[in-house]
């Protein structure tokens, strides 16, 4: 596959979390567009039911598959070659946040959040990566988060899994660009989709009265339920979009609140190592 050609039809994309939100809308455009598309859920029979009369069109290959399981990856990644012949676009879309202080969130609830958000992630990309070197092409999108990127008090275990998905991508993106694959980092910030509801959104088992300022934000995320600024359809359309772009970007913030918060991200990062940078400066060897 050239670097230019992931929109054409004929073209494979495999894209794992489609049973709702973004990966929804993805799957639903791309069929559309007369692409074919492998679609990965937990639940294929929830997948069906959302797509409609879609999830009966031959382009449409849903596979069920556990993330936390590397054997139901590879095996899922071997069905949709198997079945279409390649994978020339890999969406990495799965994912679920988790909404609680860093004290009280549970080692096993940050290792479950871990294994799918990061793990997950991971083990697709690395069972998708052989075919896509053999075809000496493909892309490969990895959804981030703007809380990739920006930090927040609540959300520390859920920023952890994304920071750790841009470190990833950002090397990854060095490694495979010899062969004519690319890596593009998404970053979207508040969208009208499910993840604030719809199972998509944890809360930590147990929680510790302290944190107050934590339990106000948690209820500020329950109304905002419906409320936020993006619009999922849009969302799809651009990273449709990016992925036939030539030279791809790293990066694509997605939405006005993430150009907010990124922009004053740098703008502290920037002013932090200038106020410190004498300091920085001192420890080399003289």
């Amino acid at each position: 596959m050239s670097t230019t050609d992931a929109n054409s039809p004929g073209t494979t994309w495999f894209i794992t979390g489609t049973s709702q939100g973004f990966g929804l809308e993805l799957v639903k455009q791309l069929l559309a567009g007369g692409r074919r598309v492998a679609a990965t859920a937990r639940d294929t029979a929830r997948l069906r039911e959302n797509l409609g009369e879609d999830a009966s069109s031959d382009l449409f290959l849903p596979l069920q598959v556990d993330l936390a399981d590397a054997s139901s990856i590879d095996n899922a990644v071997h069905r949709a070659v198997e079945h279409f012949g390649s994978i020339d676009v890999l969406v990495n879309n799965a994912g679920y946040g988790l909404l609680g202080s860093v004290e009280e969130t549970s080692d096993a609830e940050a290792r479950a959040m871990f294994d799918i958000n990061f793990f997950g992630l991971w083990n697709v990309t690395r069972a998708v990566l052989p075919q896509m070197r053999a075809q000496r092409g493909g892309r490969i999108i990895n959804m981030s988060s703007i809380f990739g990127l920006v930090s927040g008090a609540g959300w520390g275990l859920y920023n952890a899994t994304k920071f750790a998905v841009e470190g990833l991508s950002e090397a990854l993106a060095q490694e495979v660009e010899p062969f004519g694959i690319s890596v593009t980092l998404i970053e979207p910030g508040y969208f009208r989709t499910s993840f604030l509801g719809g199972g998509s959104l944890a809360l930590p088992e147990n929680t510790i009265d302290a944190y107050t300022a934590v339990r106000d934000m948690t209820e500020e995320h329950n109304k905002m339920e419906g409320n936020q600024l993006g619009d999922p359809v849009r969302a799809a359309e651009a990273i449709i979009d990016v992925a036939s772009r030539a030279p791809a970007p790293l990066r694509l913030l997605l939405g006005s609140d993430a150009l907010r918060l990124a922009t004053q991200k740098i703008e502290n990062l920037a002013a932090g190592i200038e106020q410190n940078k004498e300091i920085t400066l001192s420890t080399d060897l003289r």
